[in-house]
């Protein structure tokens, strides 16, 4: 993996932030939503992000932000398979269980896969700010790396406790950040964003589409119910312009099935669109596009 150096920006905008979450094989939502936020020029300061979402984080993070790169993501998901990851077999569980192990497949095709896409060695070279989160098991907290080699930390914070096994990350073992927040609006904030969108893998009951200067899991697979219904209060409790996009699943495609991606992605891509010109065209205080990505 090559070396991307990070651009450097004056700054005339507020800090914007993509929020990805996780959610299996339902981050295939996530390249439609990127590209119907390409297709608005609204790009990332800074990604945070955790699970199948760090994933997509760290593709986009090593490309140029366009069209053209979510479109390479989603021909990604449309290829990926199950066993591109998650080569579960009825042996494997079963000696997993006689021998109590900690995890039931090896993380070799999950490190293939990323090192095979992402273009970078180190989280802190990312051409944007990459933050991902982890859970240290050892320690039972939550954990930020925005620094180390970028696939032991990718490969950790996609690890599902039970499946993977536990990754060693200087003194830590760390899994997947869904454990603990699947979704870390409040990392993005403490990172000083004040305008994120919110690219989830689950719906949320939301009673608005953008949420202004208000009085701001056991893994994504496990409990899915549960972190969404998290994500709202979560959103309600922080001061910022926050626009969390919609994740429409009207076929109940579920975390672990990876044959539905190119509904997925057409979904999402159109229910994408709608959210942002209500969010980014609406009458009361519209949110606007960058203005450094104004000219075609």
């Amino acid at each position: 993996m090559g070396t991307v150096a990070r651009r450097r920006f004056r700054r005339t905008t507020p800090l914007t932030a993509f929020v990805l979450s996780g959610g299996g094989s339902l981050g295939a939502l996530q390249a439609g939503m990127l590209r119907a936020l390409y297709e608005r020029r609204i790009v990332p300061d800074m990604l945070v992000a955790t699970s199948a979402g760090a994933l997509n984080a760290a593709f986009v993070a090593s490309r140029p932000q366009t069209l053209a790169t979510a479109d390479a993501l989603a021909d990604l998901w449309r290829r990926l398979r199950r066993d591109d990851i998650f080569p579960v077999r009825p042996w494997a569980v079963a000696a997993g269980m006689l021998t109590r192990r900690d995890h039931i497949v090896t993380p070799d095709r999950l490190r293939a896969l990323i090192a095979a896409n992402v273009e970078f060695d180190d989280l802190a070279d990312s051409a944007i700010p990459l933050h991902v989160v982890t859970f240290d098991v050892a320690r039972s907290e939550e954990v930020l790396l925005s620094e180390g080699p970028a696939v032991d930390a990718l490969t950790a914070a996609a690890s599902i406790p039970g499946v993977l096994p536990p990754v060693p990350f200087g003194e830590r073992r760390l899994i997947d950040g869904g454990v603990v927040n699947n979704t870390p609006v409040s990392r993005a904030l403490a990172l000083g964003a004040r305008r994120i969108f919110v690219l989830p893998t689950r719906a949320v009951s939301t009673p608005a589409v953008v949420y202004r200067h208000g009085g701001l899991s056991l893994g994504a697979i496990a409990l899915p119910v549960l972190t969404a219904r998290r994500l709202a209060p979560q959103l309600a409790r922080y001061s910022a312009d926050i626009v969390p996009l919609p994740a429409p699943n009207p076929l109940n495609v579920v975390a672990g099935d990876f044959s539905q991606a190119e509904r997925l992605i057409a979904d999402a891509t159109a229910a994408a669109r709608r959210r942002l010109a209500e969010a980014l065209d609406g009458p009361s205080e519209p949110l606007r596009a960058d203005p450094r990505f104004s000219q075609a």
